[in-house]
């Protein structure tokens, strides 16, 4: 089993930046993803991005890429999501996903993120 709870969520300017964080406790594998997703209101779940916990296989949404930035702390079980040049379109609730058997398992509760015009 794997717990994942993200932070970091908030309302910012257009042309803002935010950094989502998502700490992992259970059992990781390294040769396990961690990913975001986010959903706006009356839309599709959406990926965003994903690392594998190992480092690497980075993959990103064409809307968000050269804007944010996947990472991982192994030491500290979490994953972030740094979020630059944030527009209004990014508005939604973030959710960090975990992998088991290469497939989207475990969910965080999510977090809100608001981008104002």
């Amino acid at each position: 089993q794997v717990q994942l709870v993200e932070s970091g969520g908030g309302l910012v300017q257009a042309g803002g930046s935010l950094r989502l964080s998502c700490a992992a406790s259970g059992r990781t594998v390294s040769g396990e993803f961690m990913a975001w997703f986010r959903q706006a209101p009356g839309k599709e779940r959406e990926f965003i991005a994903k690392i594998r916990w190992s480092g690497g296989n980075i993959n990103y949404a064409d809307s968000v890429k050269g804007r944010f930035a996947i990472s991982r702390d192994n030491g500290k079980n979490t994953v972030y999501l740094q979020m630059n040049s944030l527009k209004p379109d990014d508005t939604a609730v973030y959710y960090c996903a975990a992998t088991m058997g290469l497939r989207y398992v475990y969910w965080g509760q999510g977090t809100q993120v608001t981008v104002s015009s």
